[in-house]
């Protein structure tokens, strides 16, 4: 592949190596699983509340869409064939048990705030076929995907808020970035996260996303399949640390095949392409991607140092066979 024609298609090179552009935000078998990535430590004040459901232990899913607010469910639906599509209005899920938590480390928030709304953890026992294994998947109306690994849920427990300091979505405050857009229908936030692991110094992040107008609920083993390492190269630590990297960050905006996000428009076999033919290009633009792309709206990762960057290439050009048959 040309340098030039690199360059030309890497104008929107958004590997989303932090968080989300738009929003700054989202193993090799069951050691990737411990994984779901975003930043700092957290602290807050958790005040949990619980109601019960006027139906204990059923949720009413409907077959058509009432709102803009109802939140469309998908993936391995309990009851349900593979594929099909239903959706669930903001009082369905105000019926369920409620966690209401002040967060003050969410960045998409610029001061303490109160959230209010359901865990992902009961919405999977609810309505996955298979609540033991599956992960949830947010959808954002961008096609900023976040994914939510049966570890993730249970050491940050993450919610699907609903009220924001007390609030419906129409009354919740902007984005953070000062573009005047909307944070609903849905967001996800989380009481008092704390990292659970670092990959070369980089801590897990946590999986904050706005937007939400989508939940799936997933194969997880098959979800991260997709972005597997291969070739005789795939066990290295140097590949695996470049998979863990990969898969916390890249996986959000980029698609590997029908998994992974597609806000980027790039997927995975052009960033393997990217990362094998020009690696300097590709960590430049990683690094500090305006210096290459001025209108470029991915941050940049400043602390990505040699040894990170040579992780990160040295996954994608497992893919290289792929991306250049």
């Amino acid at each position: 592949m040309e340098n030039s024609l690199l360059r030309g298609k890497a104008a929107e090179l958004a590997c989303a190596m932090q968080f989300r552009f738009r929003r700054l935000l989202l193993t090799s078998g069951n050691l990737f699983l411990l994984l779901a990535f975003s930043s700092t430590p957290s602290g807050g004040d958790v005040l949990r509340t619980e109601r019960s459901s006027p139906t204990p232990g059923k949720i009413q899913l409907r077959e058509r869409r009432s709102s803009p607010l109802d939140l469309e469910i998908g993936g391995n639906l309990a009851g349900l064939p593979a594929g099909r599509v239903r959706y669930l209005r903001r009082e369905d899920l105000l019926a369920l048990p409620q966690e209401t938590f002040t967060v003050s480390d969410d960045h998409n928030f610029s001061s303490p705030t109160q959230v209010s709304g359901v865990q992902l953890e009961e919405l999977l026992r609810q309505l996955s076929a298979n609540p033991q294994s599956d992960l949830v998947v947010a959808v954002c109306d961008d096609l900023y995907r976040a994914h939510y690994p049966q570890a993730y849920l249970a050491g940050h427990h993450p919610v699907l808020a609903l009220l924001i300091n007390g609030k419906e979505p129409k009354d919740w405050p902007k984005d953070s970035e000062g573009f005047g857009l909307d944070l609903g229908p849905y967001l996800i936030s989380q009481p008092a996260f704390a990292p659970s692991y670092e990959v070369l110094g980089h801590a897990e992040q946590p999986q904050i996303p706005w937007g939400v107008v989508r939940l799936e609920f997933r194969d997880q083993h098959a979800v991260f399949a997709a972005i597997q390492p291969r070739g005789a190269q795939a066990k290295d630590a140097e590949v695996q640390n470049g998979y863990r990297l990969a898969g916390q960050n890249c996986f959000r905006c980029h698609n590997s095949g029908a998994e992974g996000g597609e806000k980027a428009g790039h997927p995975w076999l052009v960033l393997a392409a990217w990362a094998t033919a020009a690696p300097d290009y590709f960590t430049g633009y990683v690094r500090n991607p305006k210096s290459r792309n001025a209108h470029s709206q991915m941050p940049g990762n400043p602390d990505y140092d040699d040894t990170t960057m040579r992780a990160l290439i040295a996954y994608f050009r497992t893919f290289a066979a792929q991306a250049n048959p």
